[in-house]
């Protein structure tokens, strides 16, 4: 049930109405026809711009058309006043049984309250985290894991059919280097003493790796040429290395549908399809291209190369895909996989990248522009940096990495839960400062705390409830008397969980799952802020002594705060909690 929906409709239903009488001319384009919250909660609970934006089209004036409107809309039980305002703007102000309906709605149909058909079951790729397999995901990725697998959770809310995939970058040049990196703790694990070189991997994580491979084939590779053994170390590296990436995800909570590997691309002739399908289109060409920006032309080689016409599809210049030796550039491969993507049916694409991968939006873009004529849209979604700060200090890079804090690091510090919870309090495009001491506060600055603890508080209601004899399931409660909640803050709090199927369709529409998290903050504080009226005010109170009728009442409208926290949390990836420790 989204109230917004409904009232919207029926604001589409009085203008017709209008139409038939003849008071406005018929087939008024009503697709601008809005009705949202006031910007200001004081002019009413709704508001709708309806006359503003046909009074031209109707060749009429704005306030007359809110005044007939208005006046059809009064007919409406649940509408309690329809006033004009200004030049022509409409607002509502509904009856307390239309929030006391919601709530009613919100317990029959628990987490499954506020989920909607707005995707239609189009199928939909995210992809995200897709990190080289060449060391545990650092901090970086943690960002891009929970944000992708909230955008994936998010999407499968409001009706896509969603596939959440790993991209393994297992067919480039770091894979070789990560072989020579693992051969070097290989020979240590023999006894031997080594030197990283400046450009391999000397992480304590490959250590483990190392006697792994000293397990499974003994002395087999010691001091023997690296054509030996470079191909076999490099499969095993690939695969140790995934099977680290995996525990971390899983120690996040995130789970993959699909790992596709970069190496399946080549020698199957998928890469040379991708390129034959954009031939086809007559985007792939021989050329030379012009200096990089900042290059002099001295400082500029000149070589003819295989291009793609990427600037056909909105991109800056054309794009490399074969280099003059011949070899595929990085960018081949990619377009490749995406074609794969395509072939295999998605209606819509989502990328999941980091912020230093910026300048390969409109390439990427470009090329599944080009390969589906336009038909199937792809969104990449940039995450920026994450600053990760201790005792005021910025937070120290993992000794086991080498060079950086990974996803282990931060979970062990402060659990899956309100990582994630945290990571979601920014929106994915703008930089994010991550305090260890003020995630674990137990305060109202800390949103994991507030949201959780708002959760728990109801919970502890429910089990005094039963204690005291009063039937709190949610079918019972769903058939209490709910015209008992009238005081202004009970109606608010209704309010705010009535926004809850509007917000998730806009964040569903954006693809910002951090609106969910801000949202849960703010639906915590209304709830908080009747609990604290209830010291001063016993009436408030949702358990109310002797009096269990009022109390079930009371007690449905502080459970359906926890059905929308609960639903909200695990689109997040977040445990709801029963008790605060």
């Amino acid at each position: 049930m989204n109230l917004f929906t409904d009232i919207h409709a029926r604001v589409l239903e009085a203008l017709r109405a209008l139409e038939a009488a003849g008071d406005l001319p018929a087939g008024l384009d009503t697709g601008n026809v809005t009705v949202e919250p006031p910007r200001d909660p004081a002019h009413g609970d709704m508001a709708t711009n309806a006359a503003m934006v046909l009074a031209k089209p109707a060749g009429a004036r704005p306030r007359d058309i809110a005044e007939a409107l208005a006046r059809h809309l009064a007919e409406d039980p649940r509408i309690a006043t329809a006033e004009v305002a200004g030049p022509g703007f409409l607002n509502l102000r509904l009856s307390p049984h239309a929030w006391q309906d919601v709530l009613r709605v919100a317990l029959e149909r628990g987490q499954d309250f506020g989920r909607s058909r707005m995707g239609a079951g189009q199928a939909v790729n995210v992809e995200y985290v897709s990190a080289n397999p060449t060391g545990p995901l650092h901090v970086g990725h943690t960002r891009g894991a929970v944000f992708g697998d909230a955008l994936a959770s998010l999407l499968d809310f409001v009706g896509y059919a969603v596939t959440r995939e790993y991209y393994i970058n297992d067919g480039g040049a770091q894979v070789d280097t990560l072989a020579r990196s693992v051969y070097l703790r290989y020979l240590e694990a023999h006894g031997q003493e080594v030197a990283f070189e400046e450009g391999t991997y000397p992480g304590d994580y490959l250590i483990e790796v190392g006697e792994r491979l000293m397990e499974q084939v003994g002395d087999a590779y010691v001091d023997q040429p690296e054509a030996v053994w470079l191909a076999e170390v490099r499969t095993f590296a690939t695969e140790a290395m995934m099977d680290i990436i995996r525990r971390d995800l899983k120690a996040l909570g995130v789970q993959m549908d699909v790992f596709f590997s970069e190496k399946s691309l080549y020698g199957t002739g998928k890469i040379e399809a991708a390129l034959d399908a954009l031939a086809e289109k007559g985007l792939i060409y021989e050329g030379v291209l012009e200096p990089p920006k900042g290059k002099k032309p001295e400082d500029w080689e000149p070589r003819e190369q295989t291009l793609f016409r990427s600037t056909a599809h909105g991109d800056d210049v054309d794009r490399p895909v074969r280099k003059s030796d011949g070899s595929w550039t990085y960018f081949a491969p990619d377009i490749a996989y995406h074609y794969d993507k395509v072939r295999r049916g998605f209606d819509l694409l989502i990328d999941v990248f980091g912020a230093d991968h910026g300048g390969y939006v409109k390439r990427m873009k470009a090329a599944v522009s080009a390969l589906t004529d336009g038909r199937v849209p792809l969104e990449i979604k940039l995450c920026q940096l994450v600053k990760l700060y201790k005792g005021g200090e910025p937070f120290k890079m993992s000794k086991r990495a080498g060079t950086f804090v990974t996803l282990r690091d931060v979970v062990e510090q402060v659990g899956p839960d309100v990582t994630r919870f945290v990571m979601l309090t920014r929106k994915n495009d703008a930089p994010l400062d991550f305090d260890f001491d003020k995630v674990l506060e137990q305060s109202k600055d800390n949103p994991v705390f507030y949201v959780q603890y708002a959760h728990a508080r109801v919970c502890s209601v429910l089990r005094k409830a039963r204690a005291a004899g009063i039937d709190v399931e949610d079918a019972t409660l769903a058939a209490a008397d709910l015209g008992v909640l009238t005081d202004p803050a009970e109606l608010s709090l209704a309010r705010k969980v009535a926004e809850w199927p509007r917000l998730v369709e806009i964040a569903g529409r954006t693809a910002e799952p951090h609106r969910v998290a801000f949202f849960l903050y703010d639906l915590a504080s209304e709830l908080h802020s009747l609990w604290n009226l209830g010291n001063d005010r016993p009436e408030l109170r949702f358990l109310q002594e002797d009096a269990p009728a009022t109390s079930q009442a009371k007690i449905a409208l502080a459970r359906s705060v926890t059905v929308v926290i609960s639903a909200g949390l695990g689109i997040l990836g977040v445990t709801p909690v029963e008790e605060m420790r």
